[in-house]
């Protein structure tokens, strides 16, 4: 079971994520590489709007793989690339996420491996 904890005496979030989540008893413990902006054509469209709809596509098929779905991710980072803006990527991971709240973490790096990747997300879901 998941819970979310949201702190009573801070501000509020600056997007829809939960300051923590408590796993209790977990079967299943899921923990996702660093997915890229890579389709299932092999392909990696341009801008991170598009960038990010694929990664989240990518995670969702694990999930599903995995036998889980968006109500078992209890975490996500997120690598952007400095200067890419950041409100399509909260937008992408509220769309993926269908209201759910995950710790969520967004880390800002000059690059990734590859130079056309703009984003990279990695997940940990508990069931």
């Amino acid at each position: 079971m998941n819970l979310e904890v949201m702190l009573a005496n801070t501000p509020p979030t600056a997007s829809h994520y939960a300051h923590a989540v408590v796993t209790t008893y977990p079967q299943r413990m899921l923990h996702t590489s660093g997915i890229a902006p890579i389709n299932a054509e092999g392909m990696v469209p341009d801008g991170i709007e598009d960038q990010s709809r694929v990664v989240w596509t990518n995670l969702l098929e694990i999930l599903a793989e995995s036998e889980m779905d968006i109500t078992d991710v209890v975490s996500v980072t997120t690598y952007v690339v400095v200067g890419q803006p950041i409100g399509a990527v909260l937008v992408a991971r509220d769309r993926a996420l269908k209201g759910h709240r995950a710790a969520s973490t967004v880390v800002m790096v000059s690059e990734l491996i590859r130079p056309e990747w703009l984003i990279e997300i990695a997940l940990v879901a508990a069931k």
